[in-house]
């Protein structure tokens, strides 16, 4: 199940699944530790002597967010109770402090009494040993703890602060879990557990015949007990409506810039609105120290042991150019100076890192058939550098690239500078950006041309003539090696790399989506006949033939998939590969009807997104149901580079400018 509502402020990211269920935590780190672990923390309501959790099927939920706001917008109706909820859940924008409103409202004429259950089923720093949850009567909470992680459950309604509680042991022997002990209606009182613990609390709601009425629940995250208790005071203080308000005020003023720097012209409201909730979405998955994560959505677990729940420099990269694009240096900012820390004495960065900043899993071997081999792929080192320098080019703030200059700029293009084959002027081999093979790619060797020239620009800026000449000398070479080895005019395209046979440079002709390298990152123009044939050639090869449409990785991509049927599925559709197609024919257009086709995919891809916005990182061929994680961070940091360069273009053809 992927994660519908993403709430987050940089520091702690919350995820929910589509029945309003708590299903991820992440503290210190937006993406480590995750204290819930996809388990379910459970949401239930009593009435009148029938109990129901909303899994039930009886329950219709209605899922969004409040506009331009990282504060959801949730209804659920039960017309067997006789209730309707409606609900938002936000993070405080500058402390770790969740909080949940929630309006009762009374459908029928008659009385009723109703009780509303939160259920709190933590695995404190990912795992279930060692846990206490508690009752904490100075201030009538609850409580978990281990270590130097604290979370403290508080709320109130109308009758008062917490009406019961329960704590206990949970999935070991024959124990559930306390929310069992929840579906008579009440709560044990239990004060203490240790070991693999729950806990619940129950707040009481009267309600008259057609009234309404408005309970809050939160928690407070911290490193010590002091520090949770005094948050939990904050909140009490300030009150959790007038803080929930605050949030969407702050988020409100957070997308200003982006009124004040765009005009949207002819696209449609929900592209607008995804565009706007895609800036969010991305900011959620930003941690303030610099990391920018992938996905936080644990459900991929199921699939495979680990997560998506890291930093790929290239992700990061691309993510922060969007973002950057977009207008938010500030927020970006960190980024390159996390990677500038995480670079390897040599001059690379690895495979991919976790969120504060130590190396990451990998599948990269360091050894092959007794060879040794380099675990990297070179176009995550080369990326950042080209992101640097396109931020710089935009925003011109040039204390930050000084500060990196000798530390990230230098260090990495001299790696670049030396990591060629000497014979074919082209990268040596490495991983491809889809971490499956091991060659030299066409994609690859775009990016290290792309960062080498952006390295280049930053040593005329700095003064540094020598090393300038160096970058720019060994990119120009590297571009030669391109049309030399990988221009195939048989094909009448690029090929998607060199492979080695028995020693022997060979093409692999694999038609492959991330060929858009070779404009995106300056070695062609778009409108160069090599290019626009290779655009071309990926449209047709790779584009899903269903009524879901879209465009594959590349021919018979077997991650998730679900159709032997290459010919009219040659894979299933992505988010990012649809609108690369998109950008080509944005960059390439002549007219401001050249624009109908790319802003149809962008029409398109509102309706691949989940119930409340979130975009998946791909769909299924046949229904469009969201496969792997969700949200992907790159699925939407490129929906929102394709709308900034759909509207920059439009402007240009609009103002009779046309392209050059």
């Amino acid at each position: 199940m992927a994660r519908h509502l993403v709430i987050g402020n940089g520091k702690m990211l919350v995820n929910l699944d589509n029945r309003c269920f708590l299903r991820d935590l992440y503290f210190p780190y937006v993406g480590q530790l995750n204290h819930i672990g996809g388990q379910p923390c459970r949401f239930g309501v009593w009435c009148n002597g029938k109990f129901v959790w909303l899994d039930d099927p009886e329950w219709t939920i209605e899922l969004g967010y409040i506009e331009n706001s990282i504060v959801t917008n949730v209804t659920a109706r039960h017309e067997g109770l006789g209730l309707e909820l409606y609900m938002n859940d936000g993070i405080h924008q500058r402390e770790c402090i969740y909080l949940k409103r929630v309006v009762v409202r009374n459908l029928t004429s008659d009385p009723k009494d109703v009780r509303v259950f939160f259920h709190q089923d933590l695995m404190i720093d990912g795992n279930e040993v060692g846990d206490t949850a508690a009752y904490y009567p100075a201030n009538r909470t609850v409580f978990h703890y281990k270590r130097s992680s604290y979370f403290m459950f508080n709320g109130r309604s109308q009758t008062g602060g917490i009406h019961q509680f329960s704590t206990g042991i949970k999935r070991f022997h024959a124990a559930e879990g306390t929310w069992r002990d929840a579906e008579d209606g009440e709560l044990s009182g239990n004060a203490i557990a240790q070991g693999s613990v729950d806990s619940t609390v129950s707040f009481r709601v009267e309600l008259p015949g057609g009234s309404e009425s408005t309970l809050y629940y939160w928690m407070s995250v911290g490193s010590r007990l002091e520090e949770v208790k005094r948050l939990d005071q904050y909140v009490q203080e300030s009150h959790p409506e007038k803080l929930l308000s605050r949030i969407v005020i702050y988020w409100n003023h957070w997308l200003t810039k982006v009124g004040s720097q765009f005009h949207f012209g002819d696209l449609p409201g929900e592209v607008v609105r995804l565009f706007k909730h895609s800036l969010l979405i991305v900011r959620t998955q930003i941690d303030e120290r610099g990391a920018i994560l992938a996905a936080n959505d644990t459900d991929i677990l199921q699939y495979n042991r680990d997560h998506y729940s890291y930093m790929w420099p290239r992700d990061g990269a691309l993510i922060a150019d969007a973002m950057s694009t977009a207008g938010y240096h500030g927020t970006i900012a960190p980024f390159f100076d996390f990677c500038g820390k995480a670079l390897s004495p040599e001059g690379y960065l690895y495979h991919k890192y976790n969120p504060d900043g130590t190396v990451g899993s990998s599948w990269h071997p360091y050894v092959v058939q007794g060879a040794s081999r380099l675990p990297i792929q070179e176009d995550e080192t080369a990326l950042v550098l080209f992101a640097l320098w396109k931020d710089y080019e935009r925003h011109g703030e040039i204390e930050l690239p000084q500060s990196l200059y000798p530390s990230l700029v230098r260090k990495a293009a001299s790696f670049l500078c030396d990591y060629v084959d000497p014979s074919l002027g082209l990268p040596l081999p490495s991983y491809d950006l889809w971490e499956e093979r091991y060659g030299i790619w066409t994609y690859t060797v775009a990016s290290v041309y792309g960062g080498l020239m952006g390295a280049a620009y930053f040593a005329d800026l700095f003064g540094d003539y020598e090393r300038s000449d160096r970058y720019r000398s060994v990119a120009e070479r590297m571009k030669l090696g391109m049309l030399t080895h990988l221009w195939d005019e048989e094909a009448g395209r690029f090929a998607r790399g060199l492979v080695q046979r028995d020693g022997v440079w060979e093409k692999d002709l694999t038609i492959e989506s991330s060929l858009f390298g070779l404009y995106e990152f300056g070695v062609l123009p778009p409108d160069d006949d090599r290019v626009a044939r290779t655009m071309h050639a990926i449209e047709r090869g790779l584009s899903v033939h269903t009524d879901v449409g879209g465009v594959a990785r590349y021919t018979n991509d077997y991650y998730f998939q679900q159709t032997g049927d290459v010919e009219h599925v040659p894979g299933n559709p992505w988010i990012i590969c649809t609108l690369w197609v998109a950008d080509f024919q944005i960059e390439t257009a002549r007219t401001l009807a050249d624009l109908d086709r790319p802003r149809a995919t962008l029409e398109s891809i509102v309706r691949r997104t989940l119930e409340g916005g979130n975009l998946p990182e791909q769909v299924h061929p046949m229904d469009g149901a969201p496969l792997s994680v969700a949200p992907l961070t790159w699925s939407h940091a490129t929906y929102i580079k394709t709308v900034c360069r759909y509207l920059r273009k439009r402007e240009q053809l609009a103002s009779g400018q046309g392209v050059h």
